[in-house]
């Protein structure tokens, strides 16, 4: 049982990968993009009662208005051989979010699980959403929603998924954040935290806590993070 709870939450979590310019530490992704002619990185570690993940996701926008990530996660549980997940992800706007004001956008991808759904092509998890987010208050509260739908290789299911969070500014530097998602089959997870910019708009660190609603405490985590935002690159 522990093994399918954690098996979940890494397909849940990986599946709808924290993305974009002001998305991290979010699962929920926003309307917003990495800057135009620059990338970023975003790398984090999240920390389960029997199991630890690491996620690099490196994102380039050459154009404006495409925003290319692929990068991948490793988890390994106690006793267990470590797995790999790869992500590839496209996204784009059709209304780019504004100070009071909204946005929303559409993007697709597709999570590979090599260990769990071997095969020379690593296909696995394909999966798209619509990202939408409103701005209040001179953008000291931004909130965020997605719908999407994902088709599971291993079962060949389709699912729909969703979530929604909000990020709520203390201060230029500090936000606290707060969401919940998952999917048409499962108990919805949530988790809740602070990102703090050690370097304004260019380098920031956050931290999370989270949990599946009415899950045990193997399905509890803590993560994190470290986002590098440079200036145009390109």
């Amino acid at each position: 049982m522990t093994s399918r709870i954690l098996l979940l939450l890494f397909s849940l979590l990986g599946l709808l990968p924290p993305l974009a310019h002001g998305a991290r530490p979010f699962v929920t992704d926003d309307a917003r993009l990495t800057t135009a002619g620059s990338c970023q990185l975003e790398s984090w570690t999240r920390l389960y009662p029997q199991s630890r993940e690491l996620w690099l996701l490196p994102a380039c926008n050459p154009g404006g208005n495409l925003e290319i990530t692929a990068g991948m996660g490793a988890a390994r549980g106690d006793g267990q051989s470590r797995s790999n997940d790869y992500v590839l992800q496209a996204k784009t706007l059709f209304k780019a979010l504004e100070t009071n004001d909204w946005g929303w956008g559409l993007a697709v991808g597709q999570v590979s699980h090599p260990s769990i759904n071997p095969g020379p092509n690593l296909l696995g998890n394909t999966y798209a959403y619509v990202p939408v987010s409103i701005s209040f208050l001179d953008d000291r509260l931004v909130l965020h929603g997605n719908l999407g739908w994902l088709r599971d290789k291993a079962s060949r299911q389709h699912r729909l998924t969703w979530g929604m969070g909000g990020e709520l500014a203390i201060n230029a530097r500090s936000s606290i954040i707060a969401e919940m998602f998952g999917d048409d089959r499962e108990r919805p997870l949530w988790q809740t935290g602070i990102r703090f910019f050690v370097v304004p708009e260019r380098v920031q660190v956050d931290a999370t806590v989270g949990r599946q609603v009415d899950g045990g405490r193997d399905g509890q985590w803590f993560s994190i993070g470290l986002r590098l935002t440079p200036a145009r690159m390109f």
